[in-house]
């Protein structure tokens, strides 16, 4: 297993820090971010265009780079998933998981037996097309060691959930889609609204608790430090889209300012 796993960091004290791809799937995509000092990557197809060609190019070049790559998963279809992970794909991040029954149907996709019933094609991407002669068994046990699965808590069911979910083995960290969140409580975007925050605390509270992580989108590295402190190990500086965006606008207002 490589060192630079994503689920070897899964846990551990230390932040986490990376950034969600929604548009730049570039041949140097994971060596500019790794240059940069990222932890990981997600690449996102929930809301984006990405197709499974593209994850896994983006697969290769963060293989490449040595840069640990979620991809996120438009669903919690059994497809999505283990195709996801045979591309290579360290994990997948599988959107609005909101009981135990869901995390089981994900886990049972997502690991090989006797885990789970993941469907059977060894010697391919995952394995980095490896000509192996052993046994199915070890190689099994192999792949489900280095799958980290991040399940994403994004509606109050999921967050009074947290703690039975977080519980479960195989699942490594919980994700708080703030967005969704916020709408599935009925107050879209009031992020210190009481009931928010009850259901990020129970999120983050649930993951520490069980030793898994918890991660969550920031907009710049400012909230980002903010995520660190309240509990999150693993913090998304924005996305790429935004960050280029970000640079690019305070780089001009001070060359105009002069």
């Amino acid at each position: 297993m490589p060192a630079d796993n994503l689920r070897s960091l899964v846990g551990t004290s230390q932040t986490k820090v990376g950034t969600f791809l929604f548009e730049f799937a570039t041949p140097g995509i994971g060596q500019i971010l790794k240059a940069a000092g990222a932890d990981f990557a997600v690449l996102d197809m929930e809301h984006t265009g990405f197709g499974f060609d593209t994850v896994r190019q983006v697969v290769r070049y963060c293989q490449a780079a040595g840069l640990p790559l979620v991809v996120r998963v438009p669903s919690q279809q059994r497809h999505h998933i283990s195709r996801a992970l045979d591309t290579g794909a360290d994990g997948v991040m599988v959107p609005i998981v909101s009981s135990v029954e869901q995390a089981k149907a994900v886990l049972d996709a997502a690991k090989y037996w006797p885990d789970g019933t993941r469907g059977v094609a060894l010697g391919l991407a995952h394995e980095r097309f490896a000509m192996r002669a052993e046994p199915l068994v070890p190689r099994f046990a192999e792949q489900n060691a280095r799958t980290a699965i991040i399940l994403q808590v994004e509606d109050p069911r999921g967050a009074a959930a947290a703690d039975e979910i977080a519980a479960m083995p195989g699942v490594d960290m919980l994700w708080l889609g703030h967005n969704d969140l916020s709408v599935a409580l009925g107050e879209p975007g009031a992020f210190d609204h009481s009931d928010f925050a009850k259901a990020e605390q129970a999120t983050i509270a649930a993951a520490k608790k069980h030793g898994k992580s918890a991660g969550r989108l920031a907009v710049d590295a400012k909230q980002g430090a903010e995520f660190a402190a309240m509990g999150y190990d693993f913090v998304s500086i924005a996305g790429d889209v935004w960050l280029l965006q970000q640079a690019f606008a305070a780089g001009l207002a001070t060359v105009k300012k002069g």
